[in-house]
């Protein structure tokens, strides 16, 4: 299992915007170069971020994007949805039948108790860290979260 480039880059497109929150907008190119990222990609993934409604875009010479809400109200939970789905989709099970019409395990599965499972446990961290969490250091981040620079610590609730 492994977090798309698609959504780790946006995310951290989104976390640029939230860096210029109360300032004004920034602009693709900038996000692009702070980013690393060619201006083409930035602009796709800032487009699915507007679709999701979390940027909002202003058009014209002083434009560029916005958080639409208050940092502390996205999530990354939200953002990581509006780019890449959910983590474990309503259906998922009906795309995998193996060879037959239906998956043999359609009314009884433990394998989709583990899915769920794990897909409550990275929304209740991932649905508790906002943007304007986002906007700490590492250092600061991983004290955060209730680690250390040392030691990461993926088992502590946020």
């Amino acid at each position: 299992m492994h977090l798309l480039a698609h959504e780790e880059y946006g995310l951290r497109c989104l976390l640029q915007v939230a860096f210029h929150e109360g300032k004004a907008p920034v602009t693709i190119p900038e996000i692009a170069d702070r980013e690393g990222l060619s201006p083409e990609y930035t602009a796709k993934l800032l487009r699915t971020l507007r679709l999701g409604d979390l940027v909002s875009s202003t058009r014209g010479a002083s434009g560029g994007y916005r958080l639409a809400r208050p940092a502390e109200s996205i999530t990354v939970w939200e953002a990581l949805g509006a780019l890449g789905g959910d983590f474990f989709p309503e259906g998922f099970c009906d795309c995998h039948p193996g060879k037959r019409a239906s998956c043999v395990h359609s009314t009884d599965c433990s394998i989709r108790a583990v899915w769920r499972a794990a897909e409550r446990s990275l929304r209740e961290t991932l649905g508790a860290i906002t943007l304007r969490d986002l906007r700490r250091d590492e250092r600061s981040m991983e004290i955060f979260l209730g680690g250390d620079s040392n030691k990461p610590s993926w088992t502590r609730p946020v």
